[in-house]
């Protein structure tokens, strides 16, 4: 429950993309592949587990909270055995991690402690990254511009060719989403609390903007790299709009405090993430020269 698996396709879809835009490189390469995937899913479920400990050591997950049960706060996990947690799962990324090294290089050290530090300082640290509207930019950064470059780095080496840029953005905007609508669901606690995010800052109207946004350039990304070269075949990535387009009306119009309508919302938001990136990155190996 803890590791809350309904949110894993945030960290295997950016590793999809970036291993299919190595095989359109010609420099796929498998054992690169896995590593980045292990590392990622792992730092997930490490952010996953610090953000259960320290919410409820701030006091963002009280009774009243609408999303699923926290294993800390509903007292099934100790909060000392959830940190130690934190700490074992954390510690077998960065072992995992290290094997990266041998693929690209030392400078990959300093980027995987990035990492690993950001799943804690998302809700943990002296500047917890949730709690001042950062959030959502923490997670289009490392679910999308470092995971996905970062994939295709080890496996093709650098420069990355621009379209890879724009896949990248296309994936961390669809992963903020996750965030977005967690965030629209949990306004009400979050102020309680003084976490400040963007919906508790800006609103819900500017959530939901936001939302349909990042679903509208993540669905121009085809358009975009069809437009770079790539073949048409990279327009199947577009058969997951109505689904995304339903889940835009769908954050629209569900009502405050219909707790189980938005925990659906937010795992058919990662299923959309994963869908999309499934389609994408299909259309990425078809296209290949």
């Amino acid at each position: 429950m803890a590791a809350r698996p309904r949110t894993l396709p945030a960290a295997a879809a950016p590793v999809a993309l970036g291993s299919a835009l190595a095989v359109q490189a010609g420099r796929f390469d498998a054992g690169a592949s896995g590593l980045c995937l292990a590392f990622a899913l792992l730092t997930q479920v490490g952010a996953n587990f610090a953000n259960d400990y320290f919410d409820h050591k701030k006091g963002a997950d009280t009774p009243g909270r609408l999303g699923p049960t926290r294993a800390v706060a509903a007292g099934l996990i100790a909060p000392a055995a959830m940190w130690r947690a934190t700490l074992v799962v954390l510690g077998l990324a960065f072992v995992t991690g290290c094997g990266l090294i041998f693929y690209g290089g030392w400078g990959l050290l300093v980027l995987g402690i990035a990492s690993l530090l950001a799943a804690v300082a998302y809700t943990g640290g002296p500047y917890p990254l949730g709690y001042h509207g950062l959030g959502d930019a923490g997670v289009f950064i490392f679910f999308g511009l470092v995971a996905v470059i970062g994939t295709f780095y080890v496996q093709a080496g650098w420069p990355p060719p621009p379209g890879a840029w724009v896949v990248a953005t296309g994936c961390g905007l669809l992963a903020a989403n996750i965030l977005v609508v967690n965030n629209v669901r949990d306004a009400a606690t979050d102020a309680r609390a003084g976490k400040r995010t963007l919906v508790v800052r800006f609103g819900r109207s500017f959530a939901q903007w936001q939302y349909a946004a990042s679903l509208v350039f993540a669905m121009l990304t085809p358009v975009m790299l069809w437009r770079e070269g790539d073949g048409a075949v990279v327009f199947i990535a577009l058969a997951a709009y109505p689904f995304g387009r339903w889940l835009m009306w769908k954050l629209s119009t569900l009502p405050e405090g219909d707790g189980p309508g938005f925990n659906r919302l937010l795992a058919q938001t990662a299923m959309l993430l994963a869908l999309w990136a499934g389609l994408l990155s299909a259309g990425l190996v078809l296209a290949k020269p």
